[in-house]
């Protein structure tokens, strides 16, 4: 990948995915090399009214059924809702809850590319990066109906203004039942954090709490929000910052939104990124570890065998004076693992695992690598080794978008997003 190809694929990467929406984006995957894991691929999507485009993480029910969104397929090919149920003999079989764009003009939404989250009550909620009234997104609801049908309510349809447009990222809710998110766009096209309240009557109302500048604070936020247990919200912007220590432009921040008195909320930049070993343009969002410190990923930066760097993992730690000290626990390498763009988790050993887009065998993939599932683990001596549990080995497995979630025992779950001629996605597990 050439300068000016990594260029455009970063600045243009929310308008690329919409047109990969509508593409086939497949997962077909094989054991890597050298990994102790098991891979086992639970559903590969058909495209056409099946589903296509998986960019999003998936989430489990209390029963232990899986659910996630697609990008593309379905009626309209604007995306779904998928379930996932396992069966006795260890397959899994597809139901589709919701096909996108079934309304006039696609007002209920189109393009999901963001996971889940469920309300207490069984109600799932999401984001859809396009459609709506404006065509700019919307976040939906999806109530389950005694049948085992589902039906599908907008809480709110972005104007672009504001407001915000092109939501990309999933949603948090707070102990209230209040809901979280951000949007990319919106705010001159620079992006939003913005809340929405639930009203008796059913219907809810947006406010915002952050429109960015595209300076110092930030811009085009692609990420969710986390909160801590002070009820202060966290998040990353995919651009925005320092633009003049970026080789490219504005390499994204780490920021912190705090909640004043009056209702307003206070914006400051926990770190800007310089593209260089540090790290640059964030596209996934934060976790905490036990101690209060942050962890992340970023597309770029770190070791130079790739031309911007195979990108990093990041720890923010905050110092004595209330400022936050960045360190790297790993730099990829490109056989290692290129350009991670998800977020990470953390098991109870304190052990991190994360994907990356590319990387892996670079013979494969049009010299790129297909990407890997990897694992970190801490030394004693504050450094950390990385393990590859998955090199994705053929072009329809390549390219996972998405973050990893565990079940109660420990194995790994995810999607990749595969070519786009042939293949249309899948959902995978790995036993470590």
């Amino acid at each position: 990948m050439n300068e000016e190809e990594s260029m455009k694929r970063r600045k243009n990467l929310c308008f690329q995915g919409a047109a990969l929406l509508l593409i086939a984006i497949t997962v077909l995957l094989a054991p890597g090399a050298g990994a102790q894991s098991k891979y086992k691929t639970l559903h590969r999507f058909k495209g056409g009214k099946d589903a296509e485009g998986a960019y999003a993480s998936l989430i489990f029910d209390q029963k232990g059924n899986l659910y996630g969104t697609e990008a593309g397929g379905g009626n309209q090919n604007n995306g779904t809702v998928f379930k996932l149920t396992p069966n006795a003999d260890g397959s899994w079989t597809e139901s589709v809850l919701y096909t996108f764009c079934s309304l006039s003009h696609c007002a209920d939404g189109a393009f999901p590319t963001a996971s889940l989250i469920f309300d207490g009550t069984g109600n799932l909620y999401g984001t859809a990066y396009a459609g709506g009234a404006n065509g700019l997104g919307t976040v939906f609801k999806l109530a389950p109906n005694a049948h085992g049908s589902w039906t599908e309510s907008v809480l709110h349809t972005f104007t672009g203004g504001t407001d915000g447009g092109f939501p990309w990222a999933s949603l948090i809710f707070d102990q209230m039942g209040n809901l979280y998110g951000t949007t990319y766009g919106g705010a001159d096209d620079l992006g939003t954090v913005f809340k929405l309240t639930p009203n008796a009557d059913g219907s809810w109302t947006e406010s915002v709490l952050h429109n960015f500048t595209g300076g110092a604070d930030g811009a085009n936020p692609y990420a969710s929000l986390i909160f801590d247990q002070a009820g202060n919200l966290y998040g990353t912007t995919s651009e925005g910052g320092d633009g003049s220590s970026c080789p490219y432009q504005h390499c994204g921040v780490v920021f912190e939104l705090m909640p004043n008195g009056n209702g307003t909320w206070t914006e400051s930049v926990l770190h800007r990124f310089k593209g260089g070993e540090d790290g640059g343009f964030p596209y996934a969002g934060l976790i905490f570890d036990q101690a209060g410190n942050l962890y992340g990923t970023t597309e770029v930066g770190g070791n130079r065998v790739c031309l911007d760097g195979c990108g990093v993992v990041f720890e923010l730690t905050r110092q004595d004076d209330g400022s936050w000290a960045e360190s790297l626990p790993y730099s990829f390498s490109d056989r290692d693992g290129r350009y991670p763009l998800a977020g990470l988790i953390s098991d109870t050993a304190g052990n991190l695992y994360g994907t990356t887009n590319l990387g892996g065998d670079r013979s494969l993939c049009g010299g790129t690598g297909c990407g890997v599932v990897f694992k970190l683990v801490p030394n004693s001596n504050g450094k950390w080794t990385e393990t590859v549990l998955h090199r994705f080995l053929d072009r329809p497995g390549a390219g996972p978008y998405a973050g990893l979630i565990f079940d109660a025992s420990g194995n790994l779950y995810g999607t990749t997003v595969g070519d786009v001629n042939s293949t249309h996605g899948s959902v995978f597990e790995i036993t470590p």
